[in-house]
């Protein structure tokens, strides 16, 4: 009954097809929810709030601690479209590993013409420093985030990368446990997901030649908005966690204070971009605090995850080149494709772009969180104009990509159920011996009726994903 007026609409819809027939996949859900009723659901919806608040599911904004908002009705991924997505992303992270090597090593792609040399080192978070950096086993990015959307067709496209600090994890494993406890009658219908603090752990302690390493999660405090995300990681993996006043370099190794002394630090999951170590004072003579980590690694002393160095392939720029990377690097086509992109560095491009602004998405090279970004459809002539002006100015900084029919999944609303738009971040741990791919990932829906936008941060939420 709760879906006997609910309209897909005219896009792709993950739980019905345009004839409002359930996907096949999503029948033992949809029979489940027949014993529902739509105050019931919303009383599971209000309990599993409360749940992630008693969790501390929370997130800073504009100084306010509130919870991330949560949809009851979750995201359903099929056995067939997660084999396709492992597949990918598998690949990817792959390629893009091997690219950040090159990039600070011998810039083979850059002298074969697969890529210009100004789009990389130009790219805001390319760090010439760690030119010749070599991290332990060779593997730069140990925790990716990579974001994904469904289009029109219920095609899987890669939006973009997120390889310095991907964030979102401890919601992924919090949504589940809400779920458990609110209506456990749900998620009885899919497998329980495995550890991820355990797989991370494990991930992390692949990179260490020794045997009992010493661990920490590096964290600005609780001053930073997913502070409730470190701190999680570190108590589930039994790590230290450790802040900046924490930190110190002595007898040629990073060290963390301790009431019983200086401990060394052999792998440090660091949660802050580079930028953030610049800094700090390690009683060096010269240089900035960046400059005296990124030694002890040069020197073997130190491992970071994610590697210094990585952000170079979160610039929305490079990210057009991750297709042409799998072919040159892996000899294979890409599994998972980009969103079409138009880069507002070259003229061609540059010129569609501002005369197609009321049907495009432009986003900075370097934005994040939602930040930086025209939806063209939704802006004024106004707001159109001033990117216009933006990009003009200085065209490397800016792409383009369509606005796509983002697909939608049913979501509790005042009354009843409409769809949202979602977009899903998968996370990917590069180990010593493998690359793999938690089964799940963090589902996050536009709650604003017809937003393209699905960041806490612009009013978004989250859903349980299930991968069956």
């Amino acid at each position: 009954m709760l879906f006997d007026n609910y309209d897909p609409g005219d896009f792709y819809d993950e739980y019905v097809t345009a004839a409002g027939k359930p996907r096949p996949e999503l029948a033992p859900l949809l029979e489940q929810l027949k014993n529902f009723s739509l105050e019931e659901l919303t009383q599971a919806n209000e309990a599993a709030h409360e749940v992630l608040t008693e969790l501390g599911a929370t997130f800073s904004f504009h100084g306010e601690t509130r919870t991330l908002p949560f949809d009851i009705l979750p995201r359903v991924i099929s056995k067939a479209d997660w084999q396709q997505i492992t597949a990918g992303l598998q690949q990817r992270v792959r390629a893009l590993n091997l690219f950040c090597a090159d990039v600070y090593g011998d810039q083979k792609m850059i002298a074969d013409g697969k890529i210009p040399r100004e789009v990389e080192e130009t790219a805001e978070r390319y760090l010439p420093h760690c030119q010749g950096l070599k991290p332990r086993h060779g593997i730069w990015c140990h925790v990716a985030g990579i974001d994904l959307i469904r289009d029109g067709d219920g095609v899987w496209h890669v939006l973009e990368d997120n390889l310095r600090v991907p964030s979102g994890i401890a919601y992924v494993v919090k949504n589940r446990q809400a779920m458990e406890r609110a209506v456990p009658q749900l998620a009885s219908l899919v497998p329980h997901p495995e550890n991820y603090p355990r797989l991370l752990h494990r991930s992390l302690l692949s990179l260490a030649d020794g045997d009992s390493p010493s661990m920490a999660v590096f964290t600005p405090g609780p001053v930073e908005s997913a502070y409730f995300e470190h701190r999680s990681l570190a108590e589930q993996m039994g790590i230290a966690l450790v802040e900046p006043q924490h930190l110190t370099i002595a007898d040629g190794y990073l060290q963390r204070r301790t009431p019983e002394g200086l401990v060394p630090i052999d792998i440090l999951y660091r949660r802050r971009n580079a930028d953030f170590f610049e800094p700090l004072d390690f009683g060096q003579s010269s240089g900035s605090g960046l400059d005296a980590v990124l030694e002890l690694c040069h020197q073997g002393r130190l491992t970071i995850a994610n590697a210094f160095g990585t952000g170079v392939a979160d610039d929305k720029v490079v990210y057009a080149y991750v297709p042409e990377m799998i072919r040159y690097y892996l000899g294979e086509e890409p599994k998972l494709p980009n969103v079409p992109t138009y880069l507002c560095w070259q003229e061609q491009d540059r010129r569609y772009v501002l005369e197609h602004l009321d049907q495009l998405v432009v986003k900075a090279a370097s934005g994040e969180g939602g930040k930086g970004m025209l939806v063209g459809p939704q802006a004024t002539a106004a707001e159109r104009q001033e990117f216009a002006e933006l990009i003009r100015h200085n065209p490397r900084a800016y792409i383009a990509q369509p606005t796509l029919a983002l697909s939608r999944v049913p979501t509790l609303v005042p009354g009843g159920i409409e769809g949202r738009h979602v977009d899903f971040r998968p996370y990917v741990l590069h180990g010593r011996e493998d690359i793999h791919v938690y089964p799940g990932g963090l589902t996050r829906v536009a709650l604003k009726k017809g937003s393209l936008v699905v960041n806490s941060t612009q009013g978004g939420g989250s859903k349980d994903t299930w991968i069956l």
